[in-house]
Parts: structure tokens; sequence; C-alpha cells
């Protein structure tokens, strides 16, 4: 039989390329040269994991360690309007496609946060029941009790890494979903750190209705637990640390015909709140950031927990999500205010209600949602680097305005120029209701 020189050259590759097997010892020059050749992505390849890491199913193989892990919830069978939020984990993961390891570096924190001393795993998606909302529960709590009470790679003896209660422990970033897995993620957190826990809560709605708001004739254990009533229930529960939690971007309805759930006496009344109109009174985003700090404070013994529902975002900028309301943030002011946000002892955060269905072609809503879960992440990569990274685009805090600050400019407007003149509408109300 004659082989054509194709024939020939074809067998020929086909030698090479198994030169080597599986029981031979690779060579490190041909190790280096695959990796030299191969070991790289665009943001249009690769498996849709979040920020192009490297995707482990953690809760299967409890050898997987992390500093923070991004684990996804897909339940939505507790909304009250529109469902679909189920596929938020993988609508927000394909966005935050351009946010590739290795160029990821933050220039407002002056750190990459894939690239630092944190190791941040994508450990995938709870695998939530769809049938029985009492089973998603207890599923969702053992999973984020599982995956919380590993130990962070980096130990509490080390430079870097966070301190205070949080040290040596994991955190989670969790992708969801409907608002609702809030709830058995507070108590897992509970159960980690022994205590309750602050909660800066963004979004247009409450979340602490009393159940019986939705119906006090039909009610059930399970009625009770719905993506409108899980603050009210963590209440109850002892999980919330009322005095010095907070609402933030609210401009929700409320029921009958006064002001009643705002001052009937309840265990989630204790909540600050900042409606969406206040960031005009504030004097803008860093009004916002004040007024949040003042409040919850900046102690590394008491844990936050930051809970982002994407409607907090105006739907003209947002629209993919299960329950929007007009009047809403901007993308670019709630990033600014997260960003302003960055010394708070954050333990854990949600990012939710992002319902890819009801988004735009360009997915705004799956965009602002991935951008949210990064500047999060850096800032808890920044809060454990063991050293001044400085503040803002990397100025650092000891500079002073005269001798070393940059030249004046937008980036570089003092907060004292910017805050309001003595106390504003919201402040005085915010004194007269505590």
């Amino acid at each position: 039989m004659k082989l054509t020189w194709a024939g020939l050259l074809a067998l020929a590759g086909t030698a090479l390329s198994h030169a080597y097997h599986d029981h031979d010892e690779i060579p490190e020059h041909v190790r280096d040269e695959l990796l030299k050749k191969w070991d790289q992505e665009w943001a249009f390849s690769g498996i849709s994991s979040f920020a192009h890491l490297t995707p482990v199913k953690c809760l299967v193989d409890p050898n997987q360690r992390y500093d923070i892990a991004i684990v996804g919830a897909p339940f939505d069978t507790a909304v009250t309007y529109r469902p679909g939020a189920r596929f938020g984990p993988r609508a927000i993961r394909a966005a935050s496609a351009r946010q590739m390891p290795g160029a990821a570096y933050n220039v407002r924190a002056g750190i990459n946060p894939y690239s630092s001393w944190a190791t941040v795993k994508d450990c995938g998606d709870i695998p939530i029941t769809p049938f029985d909302n009492g089973l998603a529960e207890r599923q969702m709590y053992e999973a984020f009790l599982e995956l919380g009470t590993r130990p962070a790679v980096t130990p509490s003896t080390s430079k870097q890494g966070t301190k205070g209660i949080s040290a040596g422990k994991a955190k989670l970033v969790t992708l969801g979903g409907d608002h609702s897995v809030a709830l058995p993620a507070l108590r897992a957190l509970y159960q980690i750190y022994q205590k309750p826990i602050t909660v800066l809560h963004f979004d247009a709605h409450l979340d602490t209705w009393n159940p019986v708001r939705y119906s006090a004739y039909w009610q059930s254990e399970q009625s009770a637990f719905n993506h409108g009533s899980f603050f009210h229930k963590a209440s109850r529960e002892g999980l919330v640390c009322n005095l010095t939690s907070a609402h933030a971007g609210l401009r929700t309805r409320l029921t009958g015909v006064d002001d009643g759930d705002y001052a009937n006496p309840g265990p989630e009344q204790g909540f600050m709140r900042i409606h969406a109109d206040d960031i005009d009174e504030l004097g803008g985003p860093m009004g916002v950031v004040d007024a949040i700090i003042k409040r919850i404070g900046l102690d590394a013994e008491q844990p936050v927990y930051l809970s982002v529902d994407i409607d907090v975002l105006d739907p003209a900028t947002a629209p993919g999500t299960g329950t929007p309301e007009p009047g809403g943030w901007t993308t670019r002011e709630l990033i600014r205010i997260l960003r302003g946000l960055e010394k708070l002892n954050v333990v854990g955060a949600d990012i939710v209600e992002v319902s890819p269905s009801y988004d735009n072609n360009a997915e705004t809503t799956a965009l602002a949602a991935a951008q949210v879960a990064y500047e999060i992440i850096t800032s808890m990569v920044k809060a454990g680097a063991g050293e001044d990274l400085g503040g803002w685009y990397g100025r650092k805090e000891s500079l002073t305005a005269k001798e070393e600050a940059p030249e004046p400019g937008w980036l570089n407007v003092k907060q004292e120029l910017i805050a309001p003149p003595g106390p504003s509408k919201f402040q005085m109300r915010y004194q007269n209701e505590n």
C-alpha cells in the first residue's frame, strides 16, 4: 500500500503527539513550552467561571481551601413577583468575563484582588431543590456552614489576611438567586461567629415585612420564608444586630393608609433607613457612605454582612430583576458607595435578584452585578493586605493637601468640600426617628 506525503506527515504528527504517555515523566522544558504556548485565555473564551477563576466543586471536595469563596445559590421559588433569578449565578459569571486575574488591577484600591495574598475560588453552585422550600432552606444553610467553617488558606498568625473576629476564617460571596438566600447565610454566620450579625442591606425594598403582610389568613411555616420577610424572620431568630444595621436605597411602597410599616414596633424596626432620594440631601454618594459608617462603625470584632439586591439600581440601568422600582440609584453611584465602604468588617456578602430573562441585550444588570462582586472582593482582599495601600487611586491617607497631594482635580476633591453644611433633612429625620 502506498502512502502519500500527507499520510506520512499525519503519521508523524500522531507519533509526536503520543511521544509522552501518562506514565512517562514529562520533561520540564516541554511543560514550560506548553505553558508559554497555551496558558492564556481571551475574555470571550474558556469555561464560564467567575473572573476566569478555575472552577471547583468545593462542596464535594473537603480538601478545597480558600480565603474567599464565590458560590452560586440558584434559587427563586420564594419570590413574590417575577421569577427567574435561579439563572442569576450563570448570568453574573458570564458578565464577569473581562475580570481576568491577570488584568484585574483595581486602580481605586491599589490592588489586584485575584493576584494578591488571598486565595479566591469559584466554588460552583449549591444544588438547591426547586420543589420544596423547606428543604431548600436546609440545603443552603448546610452548604453555607460547610463552606464557611473551613479554615482559610491564610492563617490568623500571618501578617496578611483579615484580623479581629474574622482572622483565619474563610469568607463567602454568594451569587443569587432571590433574596431569601440571605436567611440561611445569616444562620450560618451566626453559628460561625456566635453573635448577632450587623447587616448592611442595599435594596429598593425593606425585606423586613411581617409575613402576614402577604396573607393574614393563609399561613404556614413555609409561607413565612419568602424574599420579602427573611430579615423579619432573621431578627426574630436573633441573628441580626438591629441597632447597627441599615437599609440603603429604599423607595418601596408601604401597606395600609399610613406609615405603620415604619412606626409599628417590631424586631426589625432598629434598622436605619436611607432612602434613594436621600442621596441628594446627603450631598452625593460620599454622604451616604458617611451615614452608613457612622451607623455601623469600624469595629473589627463586629461582623458585617453586606447584602445587595440589584433592584437598588434604577431599572433604566438594571431592568433584569424580579421586582423593579423606578427612581433608583445609578450603577456609578452604587459602586462609588461600595468603594467608600472598604474599611467595614465584611465577613460575607451576597448579590441577588438578577433575573436575566428580563435583562436587555447588553446585559447591563448582570454586568452591574459582576462589578459589584468585584468591588466587594477587592475590599475584602485590600482589608487583609497587611500594609497601607493608600486611599482613592493609590493615594496614601497620610498625604497632606498642601505638601504631597496631586494637583486639584475631580479625583482629589476633599471630602469636606462636598459634604452638606450642617445637618441635612435626612439627618434631622433620622435623629427624630431614633
